[in-house]
């Protein structure tokens, strides 16, 4: 193999982050085993000469259009190198074949990566590198950005390169409010390149054999990329390559999609034709947190460390990030590849997470234990998210069963709109899809009775009942104690601040519930006086119901614990 000029530079890359010679993060650990794995693996042939061929147009015929060099000097005009790490990308997207066959192992990446990486040149670069490499089957590519204006940096950077090339009048250049786009006859074949945005009226009528995602974390759900994705459908070696950096929506397409692919890094998912190099700063696996003033986690966050972005740089921004909490949040999402939590959002999911993983009850367990149960129920009024929870206390520790409940309906429409994972939380027995219309009162009050038959012992339910009479009378039928609880701040302060101070004791488990965890980081509040708070959800297409639900039930918990312990001083007295 050492005939293919970069092959050695790959192998050096993939082997010396193996060995630990070479600082990196657990993911681009994982993802150069992997690597090895495939060269290995009899399923697939390795053939670097079509690697080969993109690294070499790209390296001979592109130049840089901005920016500096670390020494500060200008690097418009000179030679577009690639750094081993994306060599190493497009070796692994352009080398695997299935056995026998041209057909090629990968046909989508995620690649998330901090800012100032070169990843608009890189991306801009690669997509013609490809598109010359598949004229023969008229490479139709597009690249597609949140905004214009995002998308317009790849066109005016091809552009560019094209009039360094002496090449521009060679192709078709078409670059006004209707359509920007790059397009020629190469004798042989035909290639296309156009610019869109992610908005655009074209996406439903692309025809493409490779599609650039850019910026996946402002995508609002899944539906925008796959509608992308699938315009590669007619070709059989189409490439949908996504790129992005961490942002602060944990219940995004985005993060979603990263914890997808973690998990395929990992082994605990098989995906063989997805492509995956994320490069983030090592978090605690307990606590989630980063060390984020370790020049090794600014190493490993930033492939280009020293290359396009200044070591130094990243640490008085890392500094400044200490001493100044405002810009903590933003220098850990764009510096450091960190998904963090909404700036409005008032809790540290990690914080949850960490306190959750400690326990291991199962619902089975937690029904033989000596525990009284406390209930709270958060209805809708019509046809969205309502939510049922049980609370009680084991030995210090607060622990929350809760349940969704939302009309079948409507849940397809919501799910999308509002990009809330309602098939997957019924998947996992966290919700139950109503059959009718509207919410169904009757399935959670049969909720209550199930955990009740189980072996749960209830003492009683908080609710609001002016929120629903029916559910109410329907719960006192069934013979629970269900206590009219009206949603006055003041008294959900005493649940809101339990669960937070539970959760930060790590004395908290919600049986890692996901829709729980979702709620968690939709929880807006703001401070009152008398160590008051008063919360509500960050966005009106949030929801944060399961949380409301497990506060009523919190309350109702300390209060029978006040009347307890009252009852307990009469009689001593």
């Amino acid at each position: 193999m050492s005939k293919f000029k970069n092959y050695d530079i790959v192998m050096e890359y993939a082997n010396s982050i193996i060995e630990g010679r070479k600082v990196a993060n657990k993911e681009i650990i994982q993802a150069c085993k992997r690597f090895l794995r495939d060269l290995e693996n009899q399923a697939y042939d390795f053939n670097p000469k079509d690697a080969e061929f993109v690294i070499g147009i790209i390296e001979k015929t592109f130049v840089h259009q901005k920016g500096e060099d670390m020494e500060g000097y200008p690097l418009r005009g000179r030679p577009f190198l690639l750094q081993p790490w994306q060599k190493f990308i497009v070796y692994n997207i352009c080398g695997f074949f299935h056995k026998g066959t041209k057909l090629r192992k990968y046909k989508e990446t995620f690649e998330m990566l901090p800012r100032k990486q070169g990843k608009t040149p890189f991306k801009s670069a690669l997509a013609w590198g490809l598109g010359l490499l598949e004229r023969r089957s008229g490479a139709e590519i597009v690249i597609v950005g949140a905004q214009l204006k995002q998308a317009l940096q790849s066109f005016n950077f091809l552009h560019f390169n094209l009039k360094n090339m002496g090449e521009e009048k060679n192709f078709r250049i078409l670059d006004n409010n209707q359509e920007h786009s790059i397009s020629g006859e190469l004798g042989d074949g035909y290639l296309r390149i156009e610019t869109i945005a992610g908005n655009s009226d074209r996406m439903d009528s692309l025809n493409t054999l490779i599609q650039i995602l850019d910026e996946l974390h402002l995508y609002r759900n899944a539906s925008q990329y796959n509608t992308i994705k699938e315009s590669g459908k007619a070709y059989r070696n189409s490439l949908c390559i996504g790129i992005t950096t961490a942002g602060d929506n944990m219940n995004s397409f985005c993060y979603n999609r990263m914890v997808y692919c973690q998990k395929v890094l990992e082994g605990t998912v098989t995906d063989e034709q997805l492509f995956v190099f994320i490069a983030k700063a090592d978090q605690d696996p307990e606590t989630g947190e980063v060390d984020y003033t370790n020049p090794i986690e600014h190493e490993k966050a930033n492939p280009n460390y020293n290359v396009s972005v200044s070591g130094q740089e990243l640490m008085n921004d890392a500094m400044q990030a200490q001493n100044d909490p405002q810009q903590r949040k933003s220098y850990l999402a764009k510096s450091l590849n960190i998904y963090t939590s909404a700036m409005k959002s008032y809790f540290n999911i990690d914080e949850f997470k960490a306190s959750d993983r400690k326990y291991k009850w199962r619902i089975e367990d937690l029904a033989k234990l000596p525990i009284d149960w406390f209930g709270g129920a958060d209805l809708s009024k019509l046809h969205d998210l309502t939510a049922a929870a049980l609370y009680g206390n084991y030995n210090g520790v607060d622990i929350i069963i809760s349940h969704a409940f939302f009309p079948v309906v409507a849940a397809a429409r919501k799910a999308e709109e509002d990009n809330i994972p309602l098939f997957g939380w019924k998947d996992e027995g966290l919700l139950t899809m109503c059959n009718t219309p509207t919410v169904n009162y009757d399935d959670i009050i049969k909720w209550f009775v199930d955990m009740k038959l189980k072996g749960f012992k209830i003492k009683q339910v908080g609710f609001d009942r002016k929120f629903g009479r029916e559910f109410f009378l329907g719960m006192k039928k069934k013979g629970f104690k269900i206590v009219d609880q009206p949603q006055y701040f003041y008294k959900k302060s005493e649940g809101f601040r339990r669960i937070e101070k539970q959760a930060k004791d790590g004395n908290l488990y919600y049986l890692h519930s996901q829709a729980f965890e979702y709620c968690i980081q939709n929880v807006h509040a703001i401070e009152k006086t008398d160590d008051m708070i008063q919360f509500e959800k960050i966005m009106p297409e949030q929801r944060i119901d399961i949380f409301d639900a497990s506060v009523f039930a919190a309350v109702q918990m300390l209060e029978n614990m006040e009347k307890r312990t009252n009852a307990e001083q009469w009689l001593r007295g």
